[in-house]
């Protein structure tokens, strides 16, 4: 049987092998774009901790990346 520590530390170490698997699709991405998913990204996270519930995370993630993409104009 799997212990809540053993689990969280899986967890966290599939999260890390995604983050950096991830980091290659941003190689060949536009300044804007790559503004737009930093923008989502921040706001996810402004969300997740302001509101800590799915809605707020998505509700800031979308208004990041909005923002992020208006700011390179």
């Amino acid at each position: 049987m799997i212990t809540l520590k053993r689990a969280r530390t899986l967890l966290t170490a599939t999260t890390v092998v995604a983050v950096l698997g991830s980091l290659g699709a941003c190689d060949n991405m536009s300044r804007r774009d790559r503004d737009t998913v930093i923008g989502a990204g921040v706001g996810g996270v402004a969300g997740a901790a302001i509101g800590g519930n799915a809605l707020s995370t998505v509700g800031g993630a979308a208004v990041g990346g909005v923002i992020g993409n208006q700011v390179g104009k």
